[in-house]
């Protein structure tokens, strides 16, 4: 049974699974503190301290001198690669060169639903977070109940909206001949490359618009940062940017996490 001191729920002796893969946790018998010697495949991982305030629980890393609020991250920590420290060193310099770039614009959306989406808010902010676009947006779809509940949007306030193709030329002017910084460009990408499908009725000249302008992703160069590593992807770990769903607090808050990568 666990000792009263334990956090709750852990004994002194457990396997926990993380990203599909079990993780052994051994408490030394020389200490009365909630701390345990972490093991992958009988391989010494690090050791972990539980920190209770409260209701709250952190998770000090030892070796690393870093603190997680989930186990699993912790975990994640210490299953690194070695190759970590060089990644991170080229993440900086990556938000350096991003950061630095006077003419480089940041872009966020709102949208319909996860699937099939459009847009019912574009922000643009400059590189110093000064908004240069806001606007919320008649999608002439349907809004999901789920996406409403999110981002505040209802199919009611929509149609008071002008619709997408009011815009494009004003989107054009402040997009093209500049490095886009998104988070998750792939989506933010398919929802302009839809509205601007739906808007020329062709395809290509939908893309040749798109392409005037450099796309850049921060998702992947912020994770490297970060360093929590997925055994079952083999990859850094995507993190969440915030629980912002206003599309110009999102970029603003984007430049203020890659500030951090500096």
């Amino acid at each position: 049974m666990p000792s009263p001191d334990l956090p709750p729920n852990l004994d002194h002796l457990f396997t926990h699974r993380v990203d599909t893969r079990a993780v052994d946790f051994v408490r030394p018998a020389d200490t009365d503190r909630p701390t345990w010697a972490v093991y992958q495949e009988a391989r010494y991982l690090g050791t972990v301290h539980a920190q209770v305030s409260g209701a709250k629980r952190h998770w000090h890393v030892q070796s690393l001198r870093e603190q997680h609020r989930d186990l699993d991250d912790a975990i994640r920590a210490l299953r690194r690669p070695a190759t970590w420290q060089v990644d991170q060193a080229r993440a900086r310099r990556w938000a350096r060169d991003i950061l630095d770039d006077p003419h480089m614009i940041v872009l966020d959306t709102q949208t319909t639903s996860l699937s099939d989406p459009w847009a019912v808010q574009i922000a643009l902010t400059d590189h110093c977070g000064r908004v240069l676009f806001n606007e919320h947006l008649n999608p002439l779809a349907d809004i999901t109940p789920a996406a409403t509940a999110l981002h505040g949007t209802t199919p009611q306030k929509a149609t008071t909206a002008a619709s997408f193709s009011a815009f494009v030329p004003h989107l054009a002017h402040l997009l093209h001949g500049r490095r886009c910084l998104t988070y998750n460009a792939p989506f933010d990408y398919s929802v302009l490359e839809r509205e601007l499908h739906r808007h020329f009725r062709s395809p290509i000249r939908a893309q040749a618009w798109l392409r005037k302008s450099t796309w850049v992703d921060a998702m992947r160069p912020y994770a490297a940062w970060k360093g929590l590593w997925s055994a079952r992807r083999g990859s850094y770990r995507y993190q969440q940017l915030g629980s912002s769903y206003d599309a110009a607090t999102n970029c603003q808050l984007l430049l203020t996490t890659l500030e951090q990568l500096r």
